[in-house]
C-alpha cells in the first residue's frame, strides 16, 4: 500500500501563512480540531514547514505566555521531514517509529500532497483486522 492511498490530502489540509501571528495558528487548530497545522513555503524554492501544539507551547513557556509577539515562522518546524506519494506506507511508517516522528508532509517535486500521520496508519491496520 502506498502512502497517497493512506494519506490525508491536501484539500483537507490547514495550511497557514510563516507570518501570521502564532495566535492565529492557534486559532484555527482549535477550529478545525486539529494538532498541527502545515505551514505553506515562503516561494517557489522555499520549503513546508509544520506548527504542533509542542511548537506552541514550547514558545509560551520560551515567552512567558506571550505569543503575540512571534510568528508562525518563529516556531514552525521547517523545513518538515517528508516523504514521497509513492512510498511504501510500511517505510514511512518505520521512519515514523524510529524517529519518534508523529506525521510526515507528503511532498513530490516540491509540492504539498498531503500528510501522513500516525492516525492514518493506525486507522488501515484496524480496517485489517477482525475485530
Amino acid at each position: 500500500m502506498l502512502v497517497e492511498e493512506v494519506m490525508t490530502p491536501k484539500e483537507r489540509l490547514v495550511i497557514v501563512s510563516p507570518m501570521a501571528p502564532v495566535r492565529e495558528a492557534l486559532n484555527l487548530m482549535k477550529k478545525h480540531k486539529v494538532k498541527a497545522v502545515i505551514v505553506d513555503k515562503s516561494g517557489e524554492h522555499g520549503a513546508y514547514g509544520l506548527v504542533t501544539f509542542k511548537n506552541v507551547l514550547q514558545s509560551i513557556v520560551a515567552e512567558d505566555g506571550d505569543i503575540d509577539l512571534l510568528n508562525v515562522y518563529d516556531i514552525m518546524n521547517s523545513p518538515s521531514v517528508s516523504v514521497s506519494r509513492k512510498l511504501e506506507m510500511k517505510y514511512a511508517a518505520r521512519m515514523m517509529v524510529q524517529n519518534s516522528i508523529k506525521r510526515l508532509l507528503v511532498i513530490d517535486d516540491n509540492e504539498l500532497h498531503g500528510i501522513l500521520t500516525m492516525t492514518d496508519i493506525i486507522g488501515v491496520l484496524l480496517e485489517g483486522l477482525d475485530v
